[in-house]
């Protein structure tokens, strides 16, 4: 694998994203060399995990429409990939890298899964 002089890799969710995503264009114009990852599961996962903590199966407000986010990076110029299953990441990665521009690459997880190592279900469980 050869890296590129220099690269600035950012992790992000999909809310975050929708907060912050027009960095993307600062990026096309400045001509930064940064691969964004956006975990897409499709809730504002931190605002859910604190309505699950809190008020089990009592949420409001979390669920989210977004948009095809390998479009909208490919809209701005940057290069864009969609990762489904793990084993796809390392070559995503990789022509992110060979692209030579800002690049995004979109990974889909279940909304079941709000950080690595807590579900929904998980956060149910120790209410009970």
């Amino acid at each position: 694998m050869r890296y590129p002089e220099r690269c600035v890799v950012a992790v992000c969710g999909d809310g975050d994203y929708m907060i912050n995503g027009q960095e993307l264009a600062t990026a096309m114009q400045y001509r930064v060399n940064i691969i964004l990852i956006v975990v897409n599961n499709g809730i504002y996962g931190t605002i859910r995990a604190h309505q699950e903590r809190e008020y089990p199966e009592r949420v409001i407000g979390t669920d989210m429409i977004n948009p095809d986010f390998v479009a909208l990076a490919e809209a701005h110029g940057a290069h864009g990939e969609r990762v489904v299953r793990t084993s796809e990441f390392e070559a995503a990665f990789e022509r992110c890298l060979a692209a030579s521009r800002p690049a995004l690459i979109e990974i889909q997880m279940a909304p079941e899964i709000l950080t690595p190592t807590t579900t929904v279900q998980s956060l149910r469980a120790a209410k009970t």
